[in-house]
């Protein structure tokens, strides 16, 4: 049996999050005939993958596994030389692994799918930009535009600093529809990014010496703020509902959906004060706090960050979730209601890790193949999990 170091590796390589050395090592222990068929023997029992494996000591399977290794390495040094890069999105994951496998290194046959009345597209950059007079832009890809004092080239708006001594404060909306994500970044240098069906309103340009504040209206929104020290000691606030964020310069991400309960604020380095109720809490770095503004509960807990964030990174990343709030997300992507006709299934929880532009077909497929659901459907825009 594989040791425990040799598990992490493995688990590492599946999730795409093993460093140059790990995987130099797990290469080399991979050398020996033994190892291999070990190899495959714990990925197939602890990752589910029930496609009929071939032998590993096939010389065709093993080249390609060591490509497979090779191709990663030259990625991790793509990595260093990128410091955007430093929450890399996960290309790999669990949930995926069975058609990373059966694509890249076996060749088998899938299974008949149910058929597809209609195709269903993965999200895209878009949104609605709601200028200071009522008047309404339309953001997608393919569009430039030019007003005031921003730009959008249809991915993606930037505002540049305007009138900074003017008291008058001119606000934009922007929102983003389900099955839709955008890039602001704001007239102060903020960076945020709009997960679907959000909307935020703020400044469109930001008063010298005043607190900046936005107020993300409802939805996800993750945040890298400008320092204060690069403005002249001007705080900067997050409004949402009955919660307040206040930053001093860091990176955070607001859940704060319509239909759910709960507002979620996840800091990711930095420092944030949220007040509620009279009340203020500091949070500090892997640390999110849940506020339930009916109730005015309030309690913060560990976190894994990545699995908080990833979204704004071009994956969905999974951590025992229930499969109700998993579709929920994908809902708001893929821009389709889903419908459990087995109510059981909402609580099953799943790991899994999901690239946002594979087919939705794809993941069904794939979840079925798990035994999580017995059988799927789609019709127009509805998916039935059976």
């Amino acid at each position: 049996m594989a040791s425990n170091r040799i598990q992490r590796l493995i688990a590492k390589y599946l999730t795409n999050q093993a460093s140059f050395d790990e995987l130099d090592e797990l290469e080399h222990w991979l050398v020996k005939p033994k190892n291999e068929k070990e190899f495959f023997n714990y990925v197939k029992t602890n990752y589910l993958i029930d496609y009929n494996l071939k032998k590993f000591n096939s010389n065709p399977t093993k080249k390609n596994l060591q490509n497979l290794i090779h191709k990663e390495k030259k990625v991790i040094q793509l990595r260093k030389v990128r410091k955007y890069m430093k929450y890399a999105a996960v290309l790999v994951g669990v949930l995926a692994s069975a058609y990373f496998f059966r694509d890249n290194i076996f060749n088998n046959s899938v299974e008949n799918v149910p058929v597809i009345v209609n195709t269903i597209e993965h999200g895209t950059d878009k949104a609605t930009l709601t200028l200071g007079d009522g008047s309404q832009v339309t953001l997608k890809k393919g569009t430039s535009l030019q007003i005031q004092n921003a730009n959008s080239n249809g991915e993606e708006l930037i505002y540049t600093a305007g009138n900074k001594n003017s008291k008058e404060v001119a606000f934009n909306y922007l929102a983003i529809p389900r099955g839709g994500q955008f890039f602001v970044k704001l007239s102060d240098g903020t960076k945020v990014w709009l997960n679907s069906e959000s909307k935020l309103r703020y400044p469109v340009s930001f008063v010298e010496g005043e607190t900046r504040k936005v107020e993300l209206v409802y939805g996800e929104a993750y945040f890298d703020v400008s320092p204060s020290t690069e403005h002249n000691g001007s705080k900067f606030k997050v409004f949402n509902n009955a919660q307040e964020v206040e930053v001093i310069g860091t990176e955070f991400n607001i859940k704060a959906y319509r239909d759910e309960t709960n507002v979620y604020t996840t800091l990711v380095e930095g420092k944030v004060a949220v007040a509620f109720d009279n009340r203020i809490k500091k949070l500090l770095p892997n640390e999110q706090s849940s506020f339930n503004p009916n109730t005015n509960d309030f309690v913060i807990t560990q976190v894994d960050v990545y699995n908080e964030i990833s979204w704004k990174n071009g994956v969905f990343s999974f951590e025992r979730k229930p499969l109700k709030e998993i579709m929920k997300v994908l809902s708001r992507w893929y821009d389709v209601d889903v419908i459990f006709e087995n109510k059981d299934l909402e609580d099953v929880k799943f790991f899994g890790v999901l690239d946002k532009e594979q087919n939705i077909k794809d993941i069904l497929k794939t979840i079925k193949k798990f035994k999580i659901i017995e059988s799927y459907e789609i019709k127009d825009k509805v998916i039935i999990l059976k």
